[in-house]
């Protein structure tokens, strides 16, 4: 992969969870989701998790083994993510945003490996 590719997807990977760990932790609208998810008492750990993920996808692009982490950290927690959804039998594009992110980080994780 071409290391422009690297660099945007690494972007857009932690640009993306830093919004939605603070829409995590602060929208009263993540609340209900997360009430509806039957997962309430995990909503601040995930929007923590989602934060530091985004943060060490950014500090990653100058010291790769936090990229690494980072990576494989979030692509996990979007398979949960995803997992959640699936139980509660959310329609299939819902669920688009959590595997559009679980492939690139799952993609940034494999290629930060080698």
């Amino acid at each position: 992969m071409f290391p422009w590719a690297i660099t945007s997807f690494s972007l857009l990977s932690g640009i993306s969870f830093l919004f939605y760990g603070v829409l995590c932790l602060t929208s009263q609208k993540m609340v209900k989701e997360f009430e509806r998810y039957r997962l309430s008492n995990y909503r601040r750990m995930v929007g923590f998790l989602e934060l530091g993920g985004g943060l060490g996808q950014l500090i990653g692009l100058y010291h790769p083994p936090l990229a690494m982490l980072s990576s494989g950290g979030l692509a996990l927690l979007m398979l949960c993510g995803i997992w959640a959804r699936w139980r509660i039998r959310d329609a299939w594009y819902l669920c688009l945003p959590a595997l559009i992110l679980f492939g690139i980080n799952a993609a940034l994780f494999l290629i930060s490996i080698q």
